[in-house]
C-alpha cells in the first residue's frame, strides 16, 4: 500500500458545512427543529455565562462554574495527561480548529491569547483575546510578549503558530516562527474537535456564524492533550524551533505537517469563489493524488490566473513532453506540483505527449493505475542510502518520509530523460 499524497489546501479546509451524504442530510433535516429551539434557549443561557465569567475573578472555582454551564451550551470539554502541565512554562503552542480554541482552553487552566486580528475594543475583550496596544511588526509584538512574559504574575501565553484554522483532520499548516522566539521553553497542547451532523468549522465563516452554529447542534466536544514541554536546543534557530515543535504535534494528532500557510488558505477560498472547480468535499476519507480524474472532455479548464500558469510552467520544465493543458486541468483539481508531477508520471492522467520522440522514450499510458506505476518504478535506478519502503508506515511522519523519496526518485527519473533528450538532440544538431 502507498502512503497517502502530501494533503493540498483542499483537504486542510472545508468550504461547506453541511453533509453531502444522503442519511446524514436527511437526519439533520429532522433534527434542525429540535436545533432551532436548542439555538434560541442556549442564546439567552449564553448571555448568562458571559456575564458570570466577567464578574467571578479569574480564579479554579470561576473556571468550574464556567466549565458547567458551558456543557449546558454544548461544549464539552475533555483533557488527557493533565500531569504534564508544567506550571513554570509561560508559552502553550496549540493546533488552531475553531474560534473558540483559546475560550476552551482556558477553562483548563489560565492563560492570555493576544489579538493579532481585529480592531481592538469590546468585541475583542468578549471574546476572551487580550489587547497589547501593538498595531506595529511582528518584531514589535514579540518584544512586547517578551515583557510580559518577564512578569511572573501574568498568566502563561497561548499562541497558535498557524495563524489561522483547519478542520484538525488531515495536516497542520506550516508554524510561524515568531511564537518561539519569546522563550526558550514551550508546551505544545494538541487540540481536536468533534461535533455531528455538520463541520467543525468552516473557512471563511465569521466568528459569530460559528457562535449560532455550535449552539444549534446537539453538542461539540473539544479534546485537549497536554504534551511534554520542549526546550529550545543549543544554538537552534526559531524555524528550526518551530519545525520541530510542529512535527510533534502532527504526529501526536497524527496527521501531517505540511508547508502551507495561512496566506495559502486565503488564496484558495479567493480561488474557490472565483473559479467554478468544485470544493473538496470533506466527507472523502480518499487520498487527493489517488482520485479518479474525469475525461478532459467533462472537465472544464478552469480559468487562467498567474499561480496556476505559474505552477505549470514548473511542470512542463520536469516533464517537457507533456500537453500543457493536460497539466493545467489536473493542477486545477490538485492545486500541487508535486501531486501533479506524481499524477502524470504515475499514469493517473492519461495524456498523448506532444512529439513522437517524447513518445519513445516514454511508456505508453495505461489505464490501469497499478500496471503504470510498476512499469514506471521497475525502470527508476536511483541509488540510495535507504532501502525503499515495502510496506505501508505505522507514523504519519514515516509515511510522509516514504512519500518523499519516492517522489525524489521519480523527478530524477524525470529529470534524467530530460537531460538525454536535449543532450541527444545537440548532439545530433552539432557538425
Amino acid at each position: 500500500m502507498e502512503p497517502p499524497a502530501a494533503p493540498g489546501p483542499e483537504r486542510l479546509f472545508d468550504s461547506h458545512r453541511f453533509p453531502t451524504d444522503g442519511f446524514l442530510l436527511l437526519a439533520l433535516l429532522l433534527y434542525a427543529p429540535v436545533g432551532l429551539c436548542l439555538l434560541v434557549l442556549r442564546v439567552f443561557i449564553g448571555v448568562h455565562v458571559f456575564l458570570v465569567s466577567c464578574a467571578l475573578p479569574d480564579s479554579v472555582l470561576r473556571r468550574f462554574i464556567v466549565r458547567v454551564m458551558c456543557s449546558v451550551l454544548g461544549l464539552f470539554v475533555r483533557q488527557s495527561d493533565p500531569q504534564f502541565r508544567d506550571v513554570n512554562v509561560r508559552v502553550y503552542i496549540a493546533n488552531h480548529v475553531t474560534q473558540f480554541d483559546h475560550n476552551v482552553i482556558n477553562l483548563l487552566t489560565s492563560c492570555n491569547t493576544p489579538a493579532l486580528n481585529g480592531a481592538p475594543g469590546f468585541i475583542c475583550w468578549s471574546r476572551g483575546f487580550m489587547e497589547l496596544g501593538v498595531t506595529g511588526s511582528r518584531a514589535e509584538l514579540v518584544d512586547s510578549l517578551k515583557v510580559y512574559s518577564s512578569h511572573r504574575g501574568n498568566p502563561p501565553l497561548l499562541l497558535f503558530p498557524e495563524e489561522a484554522a483547519t478542520n484538525g483532520r488531515a495536516g497542520l499548516l506550516r508554524f510561524s516562527s515568531w511564537p518561539f522566539s519569546i522563550l526558550d521553553v514551550v508546551q505544545p497542547v494538541a487540540l481536536q474537535v468533534q461535533r455531528p451532523l455538520i463541520t467543525v468549522s468552516v473557512a471563511d465563516s465569521s466568528w459569530i456564524t460559528e457562535l449560532l452554529w455550535t449552539f444549534f447542534v446537539p453538542f461539540t466536544v473539544y479534546q485537549v492533550r497536554w504534551m511534554p514541554s520542549v526546550p529550545r536546543r543549543a544554538e537552534e534557530l526559531s524555524e528550526d524551533f518551530a519545525l520541530r515543535v510542529q512535527e510533534l504535534l502532527a504526529m501526536e494528532l497524527g496527521v501531517v505537517s505540511t508547508r502551507l500557510t495561512a496566506a495559502d488558505k486565503t488564496e484558495h477560498m479567493k480561488r474557490l469563489r472565483h473559479t467554478s472547480v468544485l470544493p473538496f468535499a470533506p466527507a472523502s476519507s480518499q487520498p487527493l493524488a489517488a482520485r479518479p480524474r474525469m475525461p478532459s472532455s467533462l472537465t472544464g479548464i478552469a480559468p487562467e490566473d498567474v499561480r496556476i500558469t505559474a505552477m505549470a510552467q514548473r511542470v512542463k520544465e520536469v516533464l517537457p513532453h507533456v500537453p500543457l493543458e493536460v497539466i493545467r486541468i489536473d493542477l486545477a483539481q490538485t492545486n500541487c506540483v508535486d501531486t501533479t508531477i506524481a499524477n502524470l508520471l504515475e499514469g493517473r492522467v492519461p495524456f498523448f505527449p506532444e512529439s513522437k520522440e517524447a513518445g519513445t522514450d516514454l511508456p505508453a499510458p495505461s489505464t490501469s493505475q497499478a500496471a503504470a506505476a510498476s512499469g514506471i518504478q521497475g525502470s527508476i535506478a536511483v541509488p540510495s542510502s535507504k532501502p525503499a519502503t515495502k510496506q505501508f508506515a505505522k507514523s504519519p511522519v514515516e509515511r510522509h518520509l516514504s512519500l518523499q523519496e519516492r517522489k525524489r526518485a521519480l523527478y530524477d527519473y524525470a529529470r534524467r530523460r530530460f537531460a538525454e533528450k536535449h543532450g541527444a538532440a545537440r548532439a545530433g544538431g552539432s557538425p
